[in-house]
């Protein structure tokens, strides 16, 4: 995501403090900063997927870094989640890229079945500041919660229980690989410092990793 300048900046970045690098992929909506849905026919989902990834890979690659994943942003990632075909054009987009590459999406069962239909890995992602439904999807009639006791307490009842409380007030078992800090929610700096302190991220290059045979 983001022009030139920022994309280079964002790189540098994340390499001065070895944090992995992925692709923010999502619909050409500029005017809409990627939240509105747009109906694509299979061959321009994979193109504009893999224009992107081929863009900061490039860039990547030319500051002596790789990208290890690729995540949707947007109405992407929303309709990811629940659109099978569209999430398995994406799935085949990143494979034909570059099997390596770990598709993270929104936790649910289309992100399963459209890695093992491509043959990919992929990242089932939590977000500590939204409400979800019983089924384990995000309920995206709420609005975001930026109360940072409700944050860390998702946080204790994921790596506890494997478990989000839903909007029902019950506990929903749900798949966590990682976890998404939106910059555009309400208190987020402050969500992402409790965060820390209940569990510290070790930085590790998985790619390279699984290249090797260690992964």
């Amino acid at each position: 995501a983001g022009d030139p300048l920022t994309i280079r900046e964002a790189l540098l970045q994340a390499k001065k403090h070895n944090v992995a690098i992925g692709a923010h992929i999502g619909f050409d909506d500029i005017q809409g900063f990627g939240l509105k849905n747009m109906d694509l026919q299979q061959e321009e989902i994979e193109a504009i997927v893999l224009y992107q990834i081929g863009a900061i890979a490039s860039m990547a690659k030319s500051y002596g870094v790789d990208i290890e994943f690729v995540r949707p942003h947007g109405a992407m990632y929303k309709r990811a989640a629940n659109d099978f075909e569209f999430s398995l054009a994406i799935a085949n987009a990143i494979k034909k890229f570059d099997e390596w590459l770990i598709y993270y999406g929104a936790t649910s069962e289309t992100l399963d079945k459209g890695a093992e239909e491509a043959k990919i890995r992929v990242a089932h992602e939590i977000q500590l500041n939204r409400i979800y439904n019983e089924d384990g999807t995000i309920d995206y009639t709420s609005n975001s919660v930026s109360n940072v006791d409700f944050a860390a307490n998702r946080l204790n009842n994921i790596l506890r229980h494997s478990s989000v409380r839903n909007n029902e007030g019950r506990l929903t078992e749900v798949k966590c690989d990682t976890i998404h800090f939106s910059s555009t929610s309400e208190n987020i700096l402050e969500i992402i410092k409790r965060a820390n302190e209940i569990i510290t991220p070790v930085p590790v290059n998985f790619k390279k990793a699984a290249v090797s045979g260690w992964v």
